[in-house]
């Protein structure tokens, strides 16, 4: 079987309820993750694009989250209503869509061109 185009990452981390951050299952990841994975497979993405359930992506505070690689673009702020318009966008034209992306400079991991100092 050849490689998949893309993984779309959604993150279906669970925090405690009343964490400061909150978390992406308590924003619904679970359902979109059901939902990215019914319309890419209605769509005819079966075996080209797979999304996955995924552990933390260390950006709670900007759930839900999804990661798509090899693109390495970040959405936050993910809900059922941005579904359609990801797979269409991005999945089937290649186009970012540039309103839930988290920009590099506000992803919380280290930039390695900036590495914190000793």
């Amino acid at each position: 079987m050849p490689k998949f185009q893309r993984h779309l990452f959604i993150c279906t981390h669970e925090r405690e309820p009343l964490d400061p951050k909150g978390s992406c299952m308590h924003r619904g990841s679970l359902e979109l993750a059901s939902s990215f994975k019914k319309k890419l497979y209605d769509q005819g993405f079966k075996r080209v694009v797979r999304a996955n359930k995924a552990g933390c992506l260390d950006q709670c505070a900007r759930g839900c989250a999804i990661v798509v690689y090899p693109d390495n673009v970040w959405y936050g702020g993910v809900t059922l209503d941005d579904v359609d318009e990801i797979i269409e966008e991005h999945i089937r034209h290649g186009r970012v869509v540039a309103r839930l992306v988290i920009a590099d400079e506000d992803l919380t991991g280290i930039d390695p061109n900036n590495p914190p100092q000793n």
